[in-house]
């Protein structure tokens, strides 16, 4: 049996972690912290991802402190404006960064193997623990819109499918924000989708003209 103080105790390998920036990150970058300390962040790029452990923007994108403004929820997902009395994270966090930071791109970052998808295709209903994560995905789709496979489509590429076009869905609503929207057609702030390859650690960068996403290269391999 655990005992209440193990269960209390942070984690060690987050103390670890720490230790390690402390020792070895820290001392190169301290001038950079100062800086952000003292003048507040300026990032020209926001990017909206998943939550899921394996895809963080910051080491995706090989991004130093003060580079990125980030947030994160299940399937990357950004809800349509609907500026009513509910509690707004993501929204909160894209007025944030567009009329406060004055952000130049906002990157949606999908990626394989997304839970949040999977629950979606699998339909779970209701999905443990059944209280928040059906409603959240549920706003992936439009009202009668049907969502299945295709003719000969495989599980997998069924799935690619939906988790690229969860990405295609988040930057159709970004639009749907005048703040946004306005910004957009003065050409003050570009959108930008892409997905993220987990196994491989692949990149692909969506061709808004093309409506593709298209690799940014081979990983290099060590």
């Amino acid at each position: 049996m655990v005992s209440h103080g193990v269960m209390n105790a942070f984690p060690q390998n987050l103390l670890d972690g720490y230790r390690a920036f402390t020792s070895q990150r820290l001392p190169t970058e301290q001038s950079r912290y100062r800086e952000l300390s003292e003048r507040g962040q300026s990032p020209e790029v926001m990017v909206i991802g998943c939550c899921d452990s394996r895809v963080s923007p910051e080491v995706i994108f090989d991004a130093g402190p003060g580079e990125l403004f980030v947030v994160r929820n299940v399937a990357n997902l950004v809800p349509v404006y609907q500026p009513d009395g509910g509690a707004h994270g993501v929204s909160a966090a894209l007025e944030y960064a567009v009329n406060v930071l004055r952000v130049r791109h906002v990157v949606v970052l999908g990626h394989a193997q997304c839970g949040g998808i999977r629950a979606f295709i699998d339909n779970i209903e209701p999905l443990s623990p059944g209280d928040f994560i059906g409603r959240w995905m549920a706003m992936f789709i439009k009202p009668g819109e049907v969502v299945e496979r295709r003719e000969h489509e495989t599980m997998l590429d069924f799935t690619v499918r939906i988790e690229k076009a969860a990405v295609f869905r988040s930057l159709e609503n970004l639009m749907t924000f005048p703040f946004v929207r306005t910004r957009v057609e003065r050409g003050e702030i570009s959108l930008h989708g892409a997905y993220f390859g987990v196994a491989e650690g692949s990149l692909f960068v969506l061709d808004q003209e093309a409506k593709e996403f298209q690799s940014v290269g081979e990983p290099a391999v060590r």
